[in-house]
């Protein structure tokens, strides 16, 4: 939505570190995203603000946009299978093309300019100490407000529902998903848990990307537990054997649960794999 603030803040870092080229990893069923960065993009060159020496100071900075299908970034956009990559050397060491590289969210690009302008002290304004700044989520599922929100770190998840999302659709709250599928579930007794990484990491959930779907009484958990495992499943890269056969087992497990054909030994296998 605001695409000139991403190339705002990689070219400051660019011009950091002595980067020369700059990637943009979008999913491929995002083409709003894409159309809009390009325009954005295009407009940039057209100032003078990208491409070969940049406004006449000798520097050039050329960005492309890569789109896949969102995993194992690196290996991806140098057009391979997309499987991740042993560690060390680390990524600014040896990382796309073999190429010393700085990777980060989009986010964090984003909050480069406005710390610039305004200030280290102006951002830790923002949310909890060693949680400074804000977050964006996605706010979906049974809820009354949905779609995308950026709030202070910290900001409770009673807060983000129920003022912002104003209040579960249709019945009374039961859990929220957060952090994507690799991520955990919180309940009503953590509603008024501070939405930060330090503190969801003790309910043994993730903030991840910042997705939030909200989910009524109705909601049958082992469904959820099952669709997720499902989507786990099917993004498996298949490099490893226990992710590639065991959320295969997993998710078979949950199937036969779901349809009333499970046994006790199936939870304690499900724990074990897990």
């Amino acid at each position: 939505g605001e695409p000139h603030r991403v190339i705002e803040g990689m070219l400051i870092a660019a011009i950091a570190t002595g980067a020369r080229h700059g990637y943009i990893y979008v999913r491929a069923e995002y083409p709003l995203a894409v159309e809009r960065l390009q325009t954005a993009i295009d407009k940039a060159i057209d100032k003078g603000l990208l491409g070969k020496n940049i406004l006449g100071s000798g520097f050039d900075f050329d960005l492309h946009i890569s789109q896949g299908a969102g995993s194992a970034l690196t290996t991806s956009i140098e057009g391979n299978r997309g499987m991740p990559r042993v560690k060390p050397p680390r990524t600014v060491e040896h990382g796309l093309f073999d190429k010393p590289t700085v990777l980060n969210n989009v986010e964090t690009f984003c909050n480069v300019p406005p710390i610039i302008l305004n200030g280290a002290k102006w951002y830790q304004g923002f949310g909890p100490e060693n949680n400074h700044g804000t977050k964006a989520f996605a706010l979906t599922g049974n809820v009354n407000n949905t779609g995308l929100i950026e709030v202070p770190m910290g900001t409770t998840l009673r807060e983000v529902i129920f003022d912002i999302g104003g209040g579960v659709k249709g019945g009374d709250f039961k859990a929220v998903q957060i952090g994507g599928p690799s991520g955990g579930c919180l309940v009503e007794e953590n509603l008024d848990v501070p939405l930060d990484f330090d503190q969801v990491k003790k309910y043994n959930a993730i903030i991840g990307s910042g997705g939030l779907v909200v989910m009524d009484e109705s909601t049958c958990m082992v469904d959820v537990a099952k669709f997720f495992m499902g989507f786990t499943q099917r993004e498996s890269c298949g490099k490893c054997v226990p992710c590639r056969e065991g959320t295969k087992r997993m998710l078979e497990i949950l199937e036969r649960i779901v349809e009333n054909e499970g046994s006790m030994e199936d939870l304690d296998m499900l724990e074990s794999l897990s």
